[in-house]
Formats: C-alpha cells, structure tokens, sequence
C-alpha cells in the first residue's frame, strides 16, 4: 500500500462520496435485480447515476479506489459491483496515522 495512492484517493471529493455511500450501501442505493448491495457490493452504473457522471468517468475513479486498496470490484453478469475493502481502509488508517 503506496501512502501517493491514498492520497490520491482522498483528494477528491466524489471519491469520498463513494466511500461514504459504500459504507452503508443498502441506504444509499436502491435494491438489486443481480446481487446483494452488502455482500456482493453495489452495481457501478447505480454509483455513476447518484453522482450524474458517465460509466467512463465512474470506471476512472474506482480505478483510483480500487489501486489505493480501498475499494474492491467484482464481475458478475456483464456488470461490475463495487463494494469497500474494510482490511485495505484499516492498512490505510494505520499508514497515514503513522505518516501524520
């Protein structure tokens, strides 16, 4: 776990939106036909249309989470579901305390 990426990560506001909305996904997003929101993570087109952006620039900033550690992607029937990585989270807590 690289401390860049990290803050890479958190350096941008919709990132943090989507870690906090991933946090506690059954009340931010609407129930799934394919998966369940806790245990298999939240479908990315639900993610980019909460934040009014594109699949392209959605797929960009999980692309970011997910290098950072902080996010973990699943396919599953021609779709991508996002949830969080609580161990990686917990690795990037301890690093950025004991950088800070």
């Amino acid at each position: 776990m690289e401390p860049d990426r990290i803050f890479q990560a958190l350096a941008n506001d919709k990132r943090l939106l989507i870690l906090g909305w991933l946090r506690e996904p059954r009340r931010h997003f609407p129930p799934q036909a394919d998966g369940d929101l806790v245990r298999d993570g939240v479908c990315g087109i639900f993610i980019a249309e909460k934040l009014g952006i594109s699949a392209p620039t959605l797929s960009e900033h999980m692309r970011v989470l997910i290098a950072a550690g902080l996010v973990k992607a699943a396919r599953a029937k021609g779709w991508t579901f996002y949830k969080r990585d609580e161990e990686g989270l917990k690795a990037a807590r301890r690093l950025l305390s004991a950088a800070l």
